[in-house]
Formats: C-alpha cells, sequence, structure tokens
C-alpha cells in the first residue's frame, strides 16, 4: 500500500508540474513561433534590445529592419531578435 500510495503522488507531483510549467512555456513557444511566421514587409517591430523599426525585407531565418526617420539605418538581424510585431494598418477608402 505503502509503494502504491508513493507512485500515485508522484504521478499527481508529475501532473502538478505539467500543467504549471511545461505547457504554458509551450504554448508561448507557439505563439512567438505563429507571430514571426506571419509577419510581414511593412510590419512594425520591437526587437529584445528595445529597438522600434519597421521590417523592410524577411528571408528564411533573418529580416532586415529599418530604424529611425532618416531611412539610412537598415540593419540585419535574425528573427528570434523580434519580440513584438504589429501589423501595418491597410489604409481603408473612404
Amino acid at each position: 500500500m505503502s509503494n502504491t500510495l508513493m507512485l500515485i503522488w508522484m504521478v499527481v507531483l508529475i501532473a502538478i508540474m505539467y500543467f504549471l510549467m511545461i505547457r504554458p512555456q509551450k504554448k508561448e513557444q507557439n505563439r512567438i513561433r505563429a507571430m514571426l511566421a506571419d509577419m510581414a514587409v511593412g510590419d512594425s517591430v520591437v526587437t529584445t534590445s528595445g529597438f522600434y523599426g519597421v521590417v523592410i525585407d524577411i528571408t528564411e531565418e533573418d529580416v532586415i529592419v529599418e530604424f529611425g526617420n532618416n531611412r539610412n539605418c537598415r540593419i540585419p538581424m535574425r528573427k528570434a531578435a523580434i519580440a513584438e510585431v504589429e501589423k501595418a494598418q491597410i489604409a481603408e477608402s473612404e
């Protein structure tokens, strides 16, 4: 009986650890993966270092981001360096 009770507690603890730690982390990874896959030219982005810019070109693993108002600061970076993406607003004709 003691071994069975110990086994049940182990299963319960593993299940709690899964639902409190592993599952939320996987959901966040999936959200980030979907955000980066949905990124398009013209989207505004925030990098992991806190810089704001606009995506001007996308390759398989890299993006070229334009920073600032002078339009001369174009920096290639990995997609993993993008923390947030804000989709470009399409102006509706009135």
